[in-house]
Order: structure tokens, then sequence, then C-alpha cells
């Protein structure tokens, strides 16, 4: 098992940059792939980014894609989400998962493990 605990959210204007981070404790992290998950009040939670468990592969919801960027640690236990250029619309909850020996999936159902999720908002 893995408990994953994100940090790093916060209040910032459009147009600006945050990093939020995910620590995870437990079984070998270098083995897990990972993902950041977001929700909105009112809506469903969307993926937004995935990094494999090896090769650092990555894959982008859209809505991010160009803004975006997922990378990981592995000495550190960590995955990041540096997130540029923010928008209104990327206010939300934001979820980090994991998924032992996994790919770069998009789906919730294909993840585990979840963390408590950090709150981004961002002010127009």
């Amino acid at each position: 098992q893995v408990q994953l605990v994100e940090s790093g959210g916060g209040l910032v204007q459009a147009g600006g940059s945050l990093r939020l981070s995910c620590a995870a404790s437990g079984r070998a992290f270098s083995n897990y792939a990972m993902g950041w998950f977001r929700q909105a009040p009112g809506k469903e939670r969307d993926f937004v980014a995935a990094i494999s468990w090896n090769h650092g592969i990555t894959y982008y919801a859209d809505s991010v894609k160009g803004r975006f960027t997922i990378s990981r640690d592995n000495a550190k236990n960590t995955v990041y989400l540096q997130m540029n250029s923010l928008k209104p619309e990327d206010t939300a909850v934001y979820y980090c998962a994991a998924q032992y020996f996994g790919g770069v999936y998009s789906r919730e159902r294909d993840y585990d493990y979840w963390g408590q999720g950090t709150q981004v908002t961002v002010s127009s």
C-alpha cells in the first residue's frame, strides 16, 4: 500500500503559477504510476495528468496541455504538478493518485490509492 499527501495549493491570480506536490509513503514509490485529477464544485472529478512508473512517460488532458507539467522524483517519493498560466477554470480540489506498476491512465478506476486533495483557487 501507499499513502499520499498533497500540498502546494492556494490562491493565485489568473496567469500565475503554482506547484503541487504529492508525497508518498509505504511501498516502493518508483513502482507506482502516478496521476493528478481535479474536481471543481458541482462537477465530476476529471483527469489532469499522469506519469508512468518507468521511462517517465507522461499524458495530459487537452485542457492543460502546454500549461501543466507532471514530474516525479523517486529519491524524494514525490510527484509534482507544475501549473503555469493558470485560469479561473482551473479552480478545483486537486488529487493525486497511484497505481502499482501502472501506465499513463486517465480513468479514476485505474488508480487504487488516492490522497485527500489540495485546493487551488484562481482569481480573475
